[in-house]
């Protein structure tokens, strides 16, 4: 096994870094959209502008007293990080204060008129109701007639690349992928994968989502499929338990992505209607931890969600902040193998990722000497590449990838 206590933490205090581009641009940028994108008043215009100051210029301060969840971030760390800068706080870290302060700023925790109003939600509809969605479930028509496995496969693809329409359902030609010099998908543990979702129809699959909108929709297909076809018996879908990185789902936008779907012709309004049956009968369920919104690696996960994912005959994370907390917001050498730093999950563990920040694992050496000769550090980052890593200490696939 590789020394895990070597790579550091990754932090947002190096000028010109990712991390510190999130925290100096990305972060004020948002404050501004949300600004715009509701008629709030003095009030939380004045808590937004204080915000700015304090992410760009101030220090981290503790949780109003009355936060109703004030101990459980006492626990998660605020007493060792109030009065540092925002860069010198471990990126991961910062990044989760800094939108649980957002939602503080805009009343969403109450109490008054902006209780509860997700000030992200007028993006995740636009997204929703882009017409480049109903061109992504229109294409789910041409599946229907293909075999079982290759729409197994589309629908994988989808999930994995969430809104890149281009690639979302496509069929690329059998070894495309192994032809180009750095092909997109950099890790493909897929067949272990699969092995770990037999047709038997008694397991449990959970999936970890990540984004809401066109992201969602292909991960809530996915899951259709594989209750339909009896690879999974029940499957428990982990989303936010408040509004969280712009975009991150929450149950509010599981049900608008399923009625989004039920709305639709052709095979999507099927797909639609399954997962509002899958949801009545209880072979769909959604959970909604207060863990999912810590700024925390799932190594230090509580008990109670350890058990349900002990549970799980599989357990999938999608997107790039959930990898980042499943394998710890470090800079590994890329070559680390992915079972190593997965080593304290409960159960099989299976990530989809579209690469959009630093952390990597699970590379071989050929693949990255080719991505840097490449692109630099760039491939890192710029959302253009992928990966599907599995690992399972039982499982023999698993075990020779």
């Amino acid at each position: 096994m590789s020394d895990l206590s070597t790579a550091p933490v990754i932090l947002g205090d190096e000028p010109g870094s990712f991390p510190h581009g999130v925290l100096a641009e990305r972060h004020p940028a948002i404050i501004g959209q949300v600004r715009d994108a509701f008629p709030y008043g003095p009030e939380q215009h004045r808590a937004l502008d204080a915000l700015l100051e304090s992410c760009l210029h101030g220090v981290i301060e503790p949780l109003p007293a009355n936060a109703p969840d004030r101990e459980r971030w006492r626990v998660w760390g605020v007493d060792a990080h109030a009065g540092r800068s925002w860069f010198e706080a471990p990126w991961l870290w910062s990044e989760s204060y800094f939108y649980r302060r957002l939602l503080d700023a805009v009343g969403w925790f109450g109490p008054g008129a902006w209780q509860g109003i997700d000030p992200f939600r007028p993006f995740k509809l636009a997204e929703l109701d882009a017409k480049e969605t109903d061109e992504e479930l229109a294409a789910l028509d041409a599946l229907e007639g293909r075999p079982a496995h290759e729409r197994a496969r589309a629908l994988l693809h989808g999930s994995l690349w969430g809104n890149r329409a281009d690639l979302g359902f496509r069929l690329s030609a059998a070894g495309a992928e192994a032809q180009e010099a750095v092909p997109g998908l950099v890790a493909d543990d897929s067949e272990a994968l699969w092995s770990l979702l037999q047709p038997s129809g008694t397991g449990t699959l959970c999936v970890v989502a990540d984004n809401a909108g066109r992201e969602l929709v292909p991960d809530l297909l996915l899951i259709a499929h594989l209750l339909a076809e009896g690879r999974v018996g029940r499957a428990v879908l982990h989303v936010k338990p408040y509004p969280y990185y712009v975009s991150d789902a929450t149950t509010a936008d599981v049900v608008d992505a399923v009625r989004r779907l039920t709305s639709a012709p052709g095979a999507a309004g099927e797909y639609g209607r399954g997962l509002w049956a899958a949801m009545a009968d209880g072979r769909l369920a959604v959970r909604a931890h207060p863990f999912a919104a810590a700024p925390l690696p799932y190594a230090d996960m509580p008990g109670d969600l350890r058990a349900d994912f002990a549970r799980a005959s599989l357990t999938v994370f999608k997107g790039d902040l959930n990898y980042r907390r499943l394998v710890g917001d470090r800079l590994w050498p890329p070559t680390t193998p992915f079972r190593d730093v997965t080593a304290c999950f409960p159960g099989p563990v299976a990530t989809l990722r579209t690469l959009k920040s630093d952390v990597i694992t699970g590379l071989d050496a050929a693949t990255e000497a080719a991505l840097d000769a490449a692109e630099g550090a760039a491939w890192r980052i710029s959302g253009t590449h992928a990966l599907i890593q599995v690992s399972d200490v039982t499982s023999p696939v698993a075990e020779a990838t």
